[in-house]
C-alpha cells in the first residue's frame, strides 16, 4: 500500500466523505520532516512524513497539538490523523494559510492564557522531542531536579556523546551544581509550555489571529517560553510588554532566560554541531560569574 493511498483512505475515515488527492506540492522549511500540501480540489491538508520508526514522534505531536486546542487559548492545527504505511510514517494536519503579520498583542495576551493552564507535576505523561533530539518529561515535584537532571543533564550526556570539548562538560557540571541558586525566591508551577517557542514556530491567519505549532511540549516554568522567544532574533517589543501586563515575569527572570536558552543551544550543538558548544560555553560562563 502507498503511503498516499493510506493518507487518502485515513482522511475518508476521518472526514466521512470520499478524498482523492488530485494536488501534491512538497512544502520547504523543515530540517526534521517532509512536508506537503495536498488537496481534492476543495479540502487542502497539510501533511508531514518521515521514517516508519519515528511514528512516537507523530504520536506526541499531535497529542500535545489536541491538548492545548482543548485549552482554548490559542489557535493550533488540527490533527486530522496519523500513522505508519511500509517505511513511512505521517501526520495530517488541517492546512491553515498564514502570514507573518500576527497581532503581537493577542498573541502575548494568548499564550499567557495558555501559560495558566496547570498540572499537578512538572514533566508530561510521555516524552517527545525538541527538534529530533529526545526529550525526557518524566514528572516531578521539583522544577529545579526536573531541569537538571531531564533538561541540562540530559543535553549535556548527549554533548559528551558526540565529542564535545572538555570544557562544556566542565562548565556545565559546575551550573548543575548551582541551579538552586537561580531559585532561592522563585517557584514556578507547572504550566502549559509549547516548548520550542522560536519565530518559525507560529504565525498568523489572514485576519492576524496568532496560531502556534511544532510543539515540544511539557509543563513547565513558563519563563522558559517566554525565554526561547528571545532566540534567533526575539519578537516584537509589544510582545513582551502584553505579555507582562496580562501575567508579571518575576524579577530574577533575566538571568533565567540564559539559564534556559543554554538548554536550546547545546540542543543545537547536539543537532547540528558548528560554533553553539563555544556559544554554550560562553552563556554558562556568564551565568557562572
Amino acid at each position: 500500500m502507498s503511503l498516499w493511498y493510506q493518507v487518502e483512505k485515513k482522511i475518508k475515515e476521518h472526514a466521512l466523505c470520499d478524498y482523492k488527492i488530485t494536488q501534491q506540492q512538497e512544502i520547504g522549511g523543515g530540517c526534521i520532516n517532509s512536508a506537503y500540501k495536498i488537496s481534492d480540489g476543495k479540502t487542502d491538508y497539510f501533511v508531514k512524513t518521515n521514517k516508519a520508526t519515528l511514528i512516537d514522534m507523530y504520536n506526541a505531536e499531535a497529542e500535545a497539538l489536541n491538548e492545548i486546542s482543548a485549552s482554548n487559548t490559542i489557535r493550533v492545527p488540527r490533527v486530522i490523523c496519523y500513522g505508519t504505511v511500509e517505511k513511512h510514517s505521517y501526520l495530517v494536519l488541517e492546512f491553515l494559510e498564514l502570514t507573518a503579520a500576527a497581532d503581537m498583542k493577542k498573541f502575548a495576551q494568548q499564550l499567557a492564557a495558555m501559560h495558566r493552564i496547570s498540572a499537578d507535576k512538572f514533566g508530561w505523561h510521555r516524552q517527545n522531542v525538541i527538534g529530533s533530539t529526545t526529550q525526557i518529561n518524566h514528572q516531578s515535584n521539583d522544577w529545579v531536579a526536573f531541569w537538571r537532571q531531564h533538561r541540562l543533564g540530559f543535553q549535556l550526556e548527549l554533548a559528551e556523546k558526540n565529542g564535545c570539548g572538555r570544557e562544556l562538560l566542565k562548565q556545565g557540571e559546575r551550573l548543575s551544581d548551582c541551579l538552586d541558586e537561580f531559585f532561592e525566591t522563585y517557584q514556578p508551577q507547572p504550566s502549559m509550555l509549547h516548548g520550542d517557542l522560536w519565530g518559525g514556530n507560529f504565525a498568523a491567519l489572514k485576519n492576524n489571529s496568532p496560531v502556534i505549532f511544532d510543539p515540544a511540549f511539557y509543563y513547565g516554568d513558563r519563563e522558559t517560553d517566554i525565554a526561547m522567544t528571545r532566540l534567533f532574533g526575539g519578537f516584537d517589543e509589544i510582545f513582551y510588554q502584553a505579555y507582562n501586563d496580562s501575567w508579571p515575569l518575576d524579577a530574577g527572570y533575566q538571568q533565567r532566560q540564559t539559564l534556559y536558552n543554554v538548554y536550546h543551544i547545546i540542543n543545537h550543538f547536539n543537532l547540528f554541531g558548528g560554533g553553539y558548544e563555544s556559544q554554550a560555553v560562553s552563556m554558562i560562563q556568564r551565568l557562572l560569574a
